[in-house]
């Protein structure tokens, strides 16, 4: 894993958009199409923009994937993570095609379909970020699991991770942030061929030094991006903690 810092958030950003931007075309210069998994959350906003807004990508040769979605929320509430995809970049682009995650019905049914969906082909990109908790999707510490049998399963959110979700603006109170959620599992993550991982702010520090100082274990689920062969963090100077200089690259 290399690990780049940047002075702000938005330079960071640009440097993870034209990062993917750069990946996307060189891969679809050696093959056909591709499939990409996206996370939604605010820490990724800046790299959706930047990616949207790219005149530079052929996205009629790509199929997207997000990586989580929760379970008993209204279909059109603005939390929902297939909502806010579509409005920061899969409506705003012409994706040869588009899975989103269905938590309303049954989820363990939903699980399976998706699944199925994931295991067509292989992934070969995936924009992630990590959790307050070192999560990694909603891989949380008590759920997560290196060698997951599945690809996509239903989660108990841990109490972190919900109140993140607050904290992030995302929900007004804790009581009303929903308690399940339906993951992509660490195993369907690690398997992209080239893992983008932004995280911005402050509240992420602690999560971000556990990540790359900390042991391989699942109490820092995101602990096990270090072992991929292809993975690039990007770091703002508020989730570094560091007095390098922009730009510094850390093996």
């Amino acid at each position: 894993m290399h690990t780049h810092i940047f002075s702000t958030r938005e330079k960071m950003g640009q440097a993870a958009g034209s990062a993917v931007e750069e990946r996307i075309n060189a891969l679809l210069g050696e093959q056909d199409e591709l499939r990409m998994i996206f996370a939604a959350a605010p820490s990724q906003n800046e790299v959706l923009e930047y990616l949207a807004q790219s005149d530079q990508i052929d996205w009629s040769k790509v199929t997207a994937f997000h990586m989580d979605e929760y379970i008993g929320i209204l279909a059109d509430a603005p939390q929902r993570f297939a909502n806010f995809l579509r409005e920061k970049i899969f409506d705003r682009v012409q994706l040869k095609a588009i899975h989103l995650i269905n938590g309303d019905d049954n989820p363990e049914q939903e699980c399976r379909r998706y699944a199925d969906l994931l295991a067509e082909k292989p992934i070969d990109i995936v924009c992630l970020g990590i959790g307050e908790n070192g999560h990694i999707a909603f891989n949380d510490p008590p759920v997560a699991d290196f060698e997951d049998s599945q690809m996509v399963k239903v989660v108990e959110l841990d109490a972190r991770c919900r109140q993140q979700q607050v904290n992030a603006g995302c929900f007004a109170s804790l009581d009303i942030v929903p308690a399940q959620a339906i993951t992509l599992t660490i195993p369907t993550l690690m398997s992209g061929k080239y893992l983008c991982c932004v995280v911005p702010g402050p509240t992420k520090r602690e999560a971000v030094d556990s990540t790359l100082n900390g042991s391989i274990s699942t109490d820092c689920p995101a602990s096990i991006l270090r072992t991929h062969q292809d993975c690039q963090l990007y770091l703002d100077a508020e989730s570094a903690r560091t007095e390098e200089k922009e730009g510094f690259l850390k093996s």
